[in-house]
């Protein structure tokens, strides 16, 4: 399910002396399948741009297209657009409020008048999706669990619907390194197995370093750059000026390469980063 945005523009306040400009005409293309890690500091417009994709935002000019329907026109059905793309917002599990865990998963599905059965059917899959355990969790309050395992039931909610596109902003939020790490590994599977689309809003490159397959860079609410990780990862000035960076393997893989040794430039995770020193170090020690 495709999705084109067409010179996209989004203005807070408009007509007023209270004016802001939150996106000036973006266009980008996003096609089925894809990982877009979607970067930018603080007040880059991120957020806003992915709260346009189901309609929670209209915009100002400019209109998105999702899969062949203009979802900016007047009279679209937004309900039919929000089963397509899930949005998770940062800290989802503020959002919980049900007694058990499967009534948490349920609501969605429940609200959209789908049968009990297949209400079941899919609580339980979502659950499965974000590896908590049914017979474990679904009688449970969802205050009972860890802070990790509660953004999952929360998650799980939004996969309830069985959305083709997956929205997460700032996934990882909050969370320790344990944490963070769990979800990021319970993403990549889904996007791995589960045949949906991933947007993923972040602004630590560790974390999408090794997950997206093309990143897009926001600065001022103007897209500034995007392309696949390892390109865009080569324009480490760009990402400096507008306040991010790149990936700690790519700076350590920078500062080897500065100090004289022989390795490969662009690289910029941790696995490829070591692979390249131990390969230098096999060819070395057979030199001896």
């Amino acid at each position: 399910m495709p999705i084109q945005i067409e010179h996209l523009t989004h203005a807070y306040m408009p007509d007023s002396p209270f004016t802001a400009i939150a996106l000036e005409d973006v266009n980008l293309t996003i096609e089925d399948g894809e990982f877009i890690g979607l970067l930018g500091h603080t007040g880059s417009g991120k957020t806003t741009l992915v709260q346009h994709l189901n309609g929670l935002l209209k915009p100002t000019s400019g209109r998105i297209v999702v899969d062949g329907l203009d979802i900016t026109e007047k009279g679209v059905s937004l309900i039919e657009v929000r089963k397509k793309i899930g949005l998770v917002f940062q800290y989802p599990e503020y959002q919980l409020f049900e007694e058990t865990v499967a009534k948490d998963v349920a609501f969605g599905p429940k609200n959209i008048g789908l049968a009990q059965e297949e209400i079941d059917r899919r609580v339980r899959h979502a659950l499965e999706l974000v590896g908590l355990d049914y017979d474990d969790v679904a009688d449970r309050s969802p205050f009972e669990l860890s802070g990790g395992q509660m953004r999952r039931v929360a998650i799980a909610g939004v996969l309830a619907m069985e959305p083709t596109v997956l929205i997460l902003d700032e996934p990882t939020a909050g969370l320790d390194p344990a944490g963070r790490h769990s979800i990021l590994g319970m993403i990549r599977e889904l996007h791995q197995s589960g045949g949906i689309t991933i947007i993923m809003v972040s602004h630590n490159m560790d974390d999408i370093s090794t997950l997206a397959t093309r990143l897009v860079v926001m600065s001022r609410g103007r897209m500034v750059l995007t392309g696949t990780p390892r390109e865009v990862f080569q324009q480490a000035d760009l990402l400096t000026s507008v306040g991010l960076g790149v990936p700690q393997a790519a700076q350590l893989a920078d500062q080897l390469i500065a100090e004289g040794y022989d390795l490969p430039r662009g690289l910029y995770t941790q696995e490829e980063l070591i692979e390249a020193i131990l390969s230098l170090r096999g060819k070395e020690a057979g030199a001896c």
